[in-house]
């Protein structure tokens, strides 16, 4: 089935249409211009996200959302900030609570956190003496707040993690919608694989455009699985409607390779969520990528089929040791001081955020993915020894 209607943004639109990606909801008391904008440019972004990536758009008196449901779910699409499993559950659990309250009502930490030991499922409970709990609580109700599900009306909530401390709080309209519709109970349905299949539509065809469109805007990159690997054939064939579409409407370049497809920018925004960005492991990854591609050359080493190049866990560590030794001077103070098998830890878990690499559970044997291979960093040759870069 091919798509109905050709709808183009104007540069109202394309803002818009960044902001819908780029934040969980607009709230309209917070950020009334960029509501403002996508309840202007409502009909053709509601149009164009619902016809290629089956993407619906919420337009309320009080916010707009777009639902981003990613085709497949992956490790990075949490909360950043959270931390632990405990979050998440706290969360759940404020949600919860959050149900049991009126729109405009007040209501006290200190109430709140003798109800959530009452919804806080499984052994052991929460122990508020407990100093972990207490900081999750406080990464839980910062992130609301930071969404728009409470509002602080008085204190501060990061008091709580060094001892005793009340904080006021009010429910706001938006902690109504926060979570999302769906098609079937959700006890009725084994996993969130399931969940997903629910709301597919049945046309393959439409089911097919939905998930690369979805896979192009919400990930870092797409991937072959083999050479007979259906979406791909699909991008092959309709690269340049593809390229058309996101082009047309988007700051995004599209980029289409052997083994890879994904979205580029040809400048640095910094409305984006960018590789590399300003992080100091950013630069190190950067510096990594360049060496893995002469090291590669240096030895010959032979690609996968999927193009991406295997190591052993003690080779991809000789090779974070070497990159020290070329490298390293130049480090941030945190990086520097850090020992280098810290180093690799902290650089492997970016890599496979960004799926620039990857990691097999049983194996431990360490994959370097295609994508990898377009970024590359290094110092200038005017570089001075002993040049120290900032903190991190």
């Amino acid at each position: 089935m091919e798509e109905i209607s050709r709808a183009n943004f104007d540069d109202v639109a394309r803002d818009a249409a960044v902001d819908l990606l780029e934040q969980f909801w607009i709230l309209r008391d917070r950020e009334p211009e960029k509501y403002i904008q996508v309840r202007n440019r409502e009909q053709v972004l509601r149009t164009w996200f619902r016809e290629k990536g089956g993407l619906r758009l919420i337009t309320h008196r009080y916010f707009v959302k777009l639902e981003k449901v990613p085709a497949s779910p992956e490790p990075w699409m949490g909360i950043q900030a959270f931390q632990q499993t405990r979050d998440y559950i706290l969360f759940c659990c404020l949600l919860a609570f959050l149900e049991g309250r009126a729109v405009e009502e007040q209501f006290l930490l200190s109430d709140m956190c003798q109800d959530l030991e009452g919804f806080y499922p499984g052994p052991g409970g929460l122990d508020w003496t407990n100093y972990e709990h207490r900081k999750s609580l406080v990464r839980v109700m910062r992130h609301a707040d930071e969404l728009g599900i409470i509002l602080t009306v008085e204190g501060e909530i990061e008091l709580f993690g060094t001892g005793e401390a009340e904080v006021l709080y009010e429910v706001p309209v938006a902690a109504r919608y926060f979570m999302r519709s769906f098609p079937r109970e959700l006890e009725s349905m084994a996993d969130g694989q399931e969940i997903l299949a629910a709301e597919q539509p049945e046309d393959q065809g439409l089911r097919r455009r939905h998930r690369i469109y979805r896979n192009l805007l919400f990930g870092p990159v797409m991937y072959s699985n083999d050479a007979a690997d259906p979406d791909f054939l699909y991008l092959r064939n309709r690269r340049n409607r593809i390229r058309d579409d996101i082009e047309e409407n988007f700051e995004f370049q599209f980029e289409l390779y052997k083994n890879a497809a994904l979205l580029t920018l040809p400048e640095r925004r910094l409305r984006f969520t960018l590789f590399p960005n300003d992080r100091a492991l950013c630069d190190i990854a950067l510096q990594f990528a360049g060496l893995a591609r002469e090291i590669r050359e240096e030895e010959d080493i032979p690609l996968q089929y999927d193009g991406s190049i295997s190591l052993p866990r003690s080779a991809y560590q000789n090779w974070v040791i070497r990159l020290r030794e070329r490298y390293g001077h130049g480090w941030s103070k945190q990086y520097r001081e850090l020992e280098t098998k810290g180093v690799a830890r902290e650089l492997l878990a970016l890599l496979k955020e960004w799926k620039l690499a990857r990691e097999d559970p049983d194996t431990r044997v360490i994959s370097l993915l295609p994508a990898l291979a377009k970024s590359s960093g290094e110092y200038p040759a005017n570089y001075p020894e002993g040049v120290e870069a900032d903190a991190d």
